[in-house]
Order: structure tokens, then C-alpha cells, then sequence
């Protein structure tokens, strides 16, 4: 059996087919919050939390003006952006209500809680928390018992901080 990826291992950052710049810009910053750390006119971008060179980088490279891939083909299912704190996942759905986006799903996972959506160019997008380690649900033998339970919004938007 090979060896492992090294435990440490992250993913760094997801790089984005868009149809058009400034609405997916629109998006990403305006409504997520990502900051733009850098731009090449009207064919890409590069978004980020903290600072960092980028998270999220966008193009229209190939993509200009083109539709989403029809349903049933391969391709990203979602992007995964994890928040550090419930009240931060709070917050990205307040965020969401304002901007008047729905979601498409919302679920607790046992070990994470996540509200999901497309983004304008019809990708998938999970927006979520992950719950301390020792609080994840486990089988008797150690495993993960990971499920699929509707998430309460109510109680989650409670959470969001005052703006």
C-alpha cells in the first residue's frame, strides 16, 4: 500500500472558469467577503481571506461568456470554504439572505455544519464549519459516523453578528 499524504496536507486554493469577471468579482467579494488581492484587467482575479496571495482565483480565459456545463457531465461538484467559527458560518448566511441568494441545501454532518449554493456561473459552492474533533460522532469501532441532518438556519442565523 502506498505511504500517505503527509497529515498536514491542505488544499491551497481553487481556480475558477467564469463567464464573466466583474459578476463573479461581484460574487466572491461583494457578497462572500473574499478581498481582491489582484486583477488582470478583464480575464482574471485573484481573491483571498487575510491577506493570503489568493484562495479563489477566477478567469475567463476559455470560458468568456460560455454557460455551465450541463447536468450529468463531470466536472466540480463544489468548492468547500471552511469558516473558523459557527458565527462566521452565521454571518456568510446573513450575508447570503441580504444579497437575496438561495441556497440549495443546508445540512449537519455530524462533524461539520454546511449551507450550500451556486455561484452565479452555476458552480457549486459549500460554505461550512467544521466542529472541534472531539466532537464528532463515532461509531463504536472509532470511525466516523458522519450523516446528513437538516440544519436549523433559524438557530445558525441567531448566531451571526451584529453588523
Amino acid at each position: 500500500m502506498p505511504k500517505p499524504v503527509a497529515p498536514g496536507t491542505r488544499i491551497g486554493h481553487v481556480h475558477l472558469k467564469v463567464a464573466d469577471l466583474d459578476r463573479a468579482i461581484a460574487f466572491y467579494s461583494g457578497v462572500l467577503g473574499f478581498e481582491l488581492q489582484q486583477r488582470y484587467g478583464r480575464e482574471a482575479a485573484f481573491l483571498s481571506a487575510g491577506g493570503y496571495h489568493h484562495h479563489i482565483g477566477l478567469n475567463t480565459w476559455e470560458s468568456r461568456g460560455a454557460t455551465p456545463p450541463p447536468h450529468g457531465h463531470t466536472g466540480l461538484y463544489h468548492t468547500a470554504i471552511l469558516y473558523p467559527t459557527r458565527a462566521d458560518l452565521a454571518d456568510a448566511l446573513r450575508r447570503l439572505i441580504d444579497a437575496g441568494i438561495p441556497l440549495t441545501g443546508a445540512s449537519d454532518h455530524g462533524v461539520s455544519q454546511a449551507l450550500y449554493l451556486d455561484d452565479p456561473d452555476g458552480n457549486g459552492v459549500e460554505l461550512y464549519w467544521d466542529r472541534p474533533e472531539a466532537d464528532w460522532p463515532r461509531n463504536a469501532d472509532g470511525s466516523l459516523a458522519m450523516g446528513t441532518k437538516r440544519l436549523d438556519l433559524k438557530a445558525l442565523l441567531a448566531e451571526a453578528p451584529a453588523v
